[in-house]
């Protein structure tokens, strides 16, 4: 048996530092419509729950009783996307103007942090994915300008629901995962970051958290869409292809077989997304066609 020793040289590792963060909104579920979020400054996450309750019998302690983990947190910014506003329960009916306490929408997130030791500062990253968050109403502080200025800074928690994960046996739910870029494979990395980052060819979005594990464990398939086709009178035949779904961008709809645009001069685009869970699409992948009925 080998003795235990502390702090080797490499051994000293460290997390530090917020950026690359992306707001995902879900349509029917899919995680396909991505902004970056700029001026990112703080992300705390807040795990509560699993609570051990005691239970007594026979003038012992019998057993505990855990309760169910949830996993919330609060994002700090000097800004957001505007398209966050729908999250944090504002409306914008026209340019300009907002309207608040809306409904509130909920969100998926992703935010990177940097992993150093004391050999390189630059060691890696840990890649951070929250799914089905809500915002929480939060308090905002303006100042006056003073000799001593500061940048309103904003604030929101937030809570989770977790989604089912059906990869891998005996996992519970999740709303959270991290992944370590000094330990797991370079090609899935580089899978996962053209879906979550996009690339020039395909529009960013967050797979959900089976196909997340599927990428990883090599059971993932690429495979290839195939442009739908469309005649001068608007009507857009769907390709069956297995392992990719045809959805309308207006709506978030799925189709399959004929779609018809009925209006003359109306254009419609066919977005193509990997089915979830077994299937990815190679970077530099066309996957969108728009169609326009001319007769």
């Amino acid at each position: 048996m080998a003795i235990l020793t502390w702090d080797g040289t490499g051994e000293r590792f460290y997390e530090t530092g917020v950026d690359h963060g992306v707001l995902y909104l879900p349509n029917n579920g899919v995680y396909d419509t991505a902004y970056p979020w700029n001026g990112l400054t703080a992300v705390t996450e807040s795990p509560s729950g699993a609570e051990a309750t005691p239970i007594y019998a026979d003038n012992i302690k019998y057993l505990n009783l855990v309760s169910a983990e949830d996993f919330g947190g609060t994002i700090e910014a000097f800004t957001f996307p505007p398209q966050f506003a729908q999250c944090d329960g504002t409306a914008l009916p026209s340019p300009g103007v907002s309207v608040g306490q809306q409904a509130r929408r909920t969100f998926g997130f992703v935010y990177r942090t940097k992993k150093g030791n004391d050999v390189n500062a630059d060691l890696g990253y840990k890649l951070h994915l929250v799914w089905g968050a809500l915002a929480s109403p939060s308090e905002k502080v303006y100042n006056t300008v003073n000799d001593s200025p500061e940048a309103v800074s904003f604030s929101w928690d937030f809570t989770t629901t977790p989604l089912g994960i059906t990869a891998v046996a005996g996992l519970r739910p999740t709303a959270q995962m991290t992944i370590d870029s000094t330990v797991v494979a370079a090609a899935a990395l580089t899978q996962l970051e053209n879906a979550l980052f996009g690339t020039a060819g395909t529009n960013a979005r967050l797979p959900l958290p089976d196909e997340v594990i599927q990428m990883f464990s090599g059971t993932a398939t690429q495979v290839t869409p195939t442009a739908p086709t469309a005649t001068t009178a608007g009507v857009i035949t769907i390709p069956p292809v297995t392992g990719v779904v045809y959805r309308r961008a207006d709506t978030n709809a799925v189709v399959t077989g004929t779609v018809t645009i009925t209006t003359l001069g109306q254009s419609l685009v066919i977005r193509a997304t990997p089915a979830s869970g077994l299937y990815y699409f190679a970077p530099n992948t066309d996957d969108d066609w728009s169609f326009t009925k001319t007769v």
